[in-house]
């Protein structure tokens, strides 16, 4: 698997991941963090690794 095809099948997941935590755990008490929060951060890291794994697929193409 090449490290473009990884970066965004990780990021794809990670993304899920977050959303789900975002969508599913708003009512859920943890006394350090809120999921909620926490899924936001991994939507955000989700992101940035499915635009690495873009930006790397379409550089190596040209």
């Amino acid at each position: 698997m090449s490290k473009a095809r990884r970066n965004l099948v990780e990021g794809v997941v990670t993304f899920l991941a977050g959303l789900v935590l975002r969508l599913f755990t708003g009512d859920v008490e943890i006394p350090v963090v809120t999921l909620t929060k926490v899924g936001v951060v991994l939507m955000c890291v989700g992101g940035a690794l499915t635009a690495t794994g873009l930006w790397q697929a379409v550089a190596r193409k040209t």
